[in-house]
């Protein structure tokens, strides 16, 4: 470690800016405002600066102890993991862009574990997680097991062990010797156990950042304009987004009309530019053109509607005693049909 305080005294300003920075944008809520980008951009440039300075400083060597570690370096230790947070912070990308920052993450949580590890800081339970990591680190998951329930009780685990590091850390900061006296042996306490909270967010994060990587993967990539110069007026005159779906389902992107003015694939004219955004408010449904009346007048004209129905009553004229005759032996007739076939006689279907 460099005995520099001139070095010292800017590496712990550069720190405690960064350390705010952090702080401000976990009390922020609104994640795509341009203040909240810059801040991002602020903070992780600042802790970049403060990564420099700790290597120019030579804060941390390979061949020693926890116990030779200075007190003042041990905050040092999660600069690596909150880059790591921070990196994951970065609001409104596309599939593409939010894998390489899943990348950049990773590759900070990785350095956060290989330092505290020098340092006998990832033991117990958080020991073996980091080898079953190390063998395989894209399938790398907190809970192995498939079995739901196991899955269940997993998390339930975690949970619980999240509770407690966070409890020790919040009794650590209420003990009288750190508020009162700075009491070295406490300060280092906290330390530790902020190194241990942080450790197990770590495998956490890494597990979440595991199963977003796939789906990330398996995302439709964005339909990427085309590659010719567009035609100022051809919003107005066809269907863009036609074309657009062409494009994601692999058909013909080309031209529309040949040189001589000859279709090469279909295409749907539309009206006006002042037509377009006129109907962006119309309902999604086909209002009413015509009336009922009118509708059926028209299927009329056009034939396609059957006339008949029932037969009209025929008036019989008194006087033509040949065609009362008739109807009255066709009514007798109707009557002897119906004394020989009773109503029902034909319904077989529910005779047993």
């Amino acid at each position: 470690m460099a005995d520099d305080p001139s070095l010292e005294e800017s590496l712990q300003s550069l720190f405690d800016a960064a350390e705010e920075k952090r702080r401000t944008l976990d009390a922020t809520y609104e994640a795509t405002s341009p203040s909240y980008r810059a801040d991002l951009s602020a903070a992780l440039a600042l802790y970049d600066r403060v990564q420099q300075r700790v290597a120019a400083a030579a804060l941390f060597s390979p061949n020693e102890s926890l116990d030779d570690l200075a007190t003042s370096a041990m905050p040092y230790l999660l600069v690596h993991f909150h880059v790591a947070e921070l990196v994951q912070k970065a609001p409104n990308l596309s599939p593409e862009q939010r894998m390489l920052v899943l990348r950049r993450a990773r590759a900070a949580y990785e350095a956060f574990l290989r330092l505290v590890d020098a340092y006998g800081l990832v033991a117990g339970p958080y020991a073996a997680l980091l080898e079953r990591y190390r063998d395989d680190v894209e399938g790398f998951a907190v809970v192995a097991s498939k079995d739901p329930a196991a899955r269940r009780n997993g998390k339930i685990a975690n949970f619980r062990a999240e509770k407690q590091l966070g409890e020790r850390l919040e009794a650590l900061r209420r003990n009288p010797r750190y508020l009162d006296h700075g009491d070295e042996e406490v300060v280092r306490e906290l330390h530790v156990a902020s190194v241990a909270a942080a450790v197990h967010a770590t495998f956490q994060a890494l597990d979440t950042l595991n199963r977003e990587l796939p789906l990330l993967a398996q995302a439709p990539s964005p339909l990427a304009p085309s590659a010719t110069t567009p035609d100022p007026d051809a919003s107005a005159r066809l269907d863009q987004p036609l074309r657009r779906l062409q494009s994601v389902f692999g058909q013909n992107a080309g031209p529309l009309l040949s040189t001589g003015g000859k279709p090469l694939q279909p295409f749907t004219l539309v009206n006006t530019r002042a037509d377009l955004a006129r109907d962006a408010f119309r309902p999604g449904h086909n209002l009413p053109t015509m009336s009922i009346d009118e509708y059926l007048a028209e299927e009329k004209r056009r034939g396609n509607i059957l006339q008949g129905g029932t037969e009209p009553k025929t008036v019989i004229d008194e006087d033509d005693m040949a065609a009362a005759d008739q109807e009255t032996y066709k009514a007798r007739d109707w009557d002897d049909f119906k004394d020989d076939n009773p109503k029902g006689a034909g319904n077989t279907l529910n005779m047993g």
